[in-house]
């Protein structure tokens, strides 16, 4: 077997060594099986690295142009799934090479082996994972950007729905259903522009690097980075070859917006039970119990919940590799490509998932009506008396005995007489029972952020205006 053979004159690093590798090793060490992803990046970084070398005449341009051409036929293999993985490809690098040079043939060691002249495995690998992530992230970006939609849609459609809003789990105040759901479509417009900056810091190219050291054969940095269509250079060579800030930043903001994610799905949770009943989950994104038929479980939403704590673990273990490592690449760094993997997918395949639920969702207004209760106005009943001229602290207090009173009594407080309105405080008039409307409620929280029906409107608008 290859594994317990000598390395393998296809491992880059095999001329070092004449001993025999530990299968387990090997099998320890390759990354083959999950880089693999990354064949596409990898072809066209090496292009791009080869034509930077034929300029500085490396290579001629007869074997640049073969390179080139064999890059693109091993390029075809995998798209057509027909590329065979061998023992001795420890890496997508080292396939990919390997492969060039079977395909060119009787020239392809001596014209495939020159592709990696002044190249190291370490900004080889850094290249791929960059280009490979910039363009799942903006992938992630649009998801969102529809996600966004959905919500402005949604709160555009539903703004006459009121409900109560709530602090501690306890009813507060009353407010539009559809500025809840804006509570939470400005946070996730929030992740979004960080989302923009990161896919900058991602889009650094570090090809030219070298191991370390920087490149020996004057090569032109700048053309790699305009081909590949990098915004600009990493600088430094030492930091080029080490940095994965730009896995770890990923990293961080998947599990911010997996936080949110998470916030937003226990109260549509919540919302959802039969005890509030203010929405109703579409079939698409419920199941049911195994043993009581009469069950439909939000299992979309707690898989939500649940998978902020998978992404997060990724940002948390990945950063516990990274925190003690020497400069510049160490192999722990090769941990960060499986995190990154798992992290892209389970934030793409969950902002789909909560815009599909979103979409197919059924608001019902009459519980959410049915919900509202009179105590929730106490702050309404303070203001009143604060707009005939009573410092709020005081009116905070008389509020309360109103409140104190309705309990004694055992009824709500929008049925207290105005004469015991009057006989807690003598500026009470008439009008007070123009306090106890949910729609006078919400439309006097007309500042700007506020749940009155223009305030709504407006934050809608600024939302749509965020999303580019």
């Amino acid at each position: 077997m290859a594994s317990s053979s000598k390395p393998e004159a296809s491992m880059l690093w095999g001329g070092r060594f004449t001993g025999k590798l530990d299968p387990l090793m090997q099998k320890y060490n390759n990354s083959i099986t999950f880089d693999c992803v990354l064949y596409k990046e990898d072809i066209l970084g090496s292009i791009a690295f080869a034509r930077a070398n034929a300029k500085a005449g490396i290579i001629t341009d007869e074997e640049f142009n073969t390179i080139e051409s064999g890059l693109h036929m091993v390029k075809k293999e995998w798209e057509s799934n027909t590329f065979e993985i061998k023992t001795s490809d420890e890496d997508i690098h080292t396939a990919n090479e390997r492969r060039l040079c079977e395909i060119i043939g009787k020239k392809g060691k001596e014209v495939g082996g020159k592709l990696h002249s002044g190249r190291s495995r370490n900004e080889q690998v850094v290249c791929d994972m960059r280009m490979w992530l910039r363009q799942e992230l903006r992938d992630i970006e649009q998801h969102l950007v529809s996600f966004l939609r959905v919500i402005a849609a949604r709160a555009e459609q539903d703004i006459d729905y009121i409900m109560p809003g709530y602090t501690h789990l306890q009813r507060a105040q009353p407010i539009r259903w559809s500025h809840w759901l804006l509570s939470y479509g400005f946070a996730f417009a929030a992740d979004l522009e960080r989302l923009r900056e990161v896919i900058s810091r991602v889009n650094r190219n570090p090809l030219g690097c070298g191991a370390l050291a920087g490149n020996p054969f004057n090569l032109d940095r700048d053309m790699i980075t305009k081909e590949l269509e990098f915004e600009g250079l990493l600088w430094n060579s030492m930091g080029g070859v080490a940095d994965r800030d730009f896995v770890t930043e990923t990293l961080q903001w998947g599990s911010m917006l997996m936080q949110h994610v998470s916030r937003w799905a226990e109260d549509l949770i919540i919302y959802s039970t039969a005890e509030f009943g203010f929405v109703h989950l579409a079939d698409a994104y419920s199941t049911g119990s195994s043993l009581m038929p009469q069950k439909k479980n939000p299992d979309s939403l707690e898989l939500l919940r649940g998978k902020s704590g998978r992404a997060f673990g990724h940002m948390a273990g990945f950063m516990m590799t990274q925190k003690g490592l020497a400069s510049t690449y160490n192999k722990d760094l090769q941990e960060s490509i499986e995190p990154m993997l798992d992290h892209v997918k389970t934030v793409a395949d969950s902002i789909q998932i909560a815009n599909g639920v979103l979409s197919t969702l059924t608001a019902n207004p009459d519980k959410m009506r049915a919900a509202l209760d009179p105590f929730m106005l106490a702050t309404d009943v303070a203001d009143y008396l604060v707009l005939k001229g009573v410092p709020f602290r005081e009116t905070h207090h008389t509020s309360g005995r109103c409140v104190a009173k309705s309990e004694e009594l055992g009824i709500p407080m929008n049925e207290l007489s105005l004469e015991q309105f009057k006989a807690i405080d003598h500026r009470f008039e008439e009008d007070i029972f123009d306090a106890f409307s949910y729609e006078a409620s919400v439309e006097r929280r007309s500042a700007k952020g506020g749940t009155s029906k223009s305030s709504v409107l407006e934050q809608i608008k600024v939302l749509q205006g965020m999303l580019g």
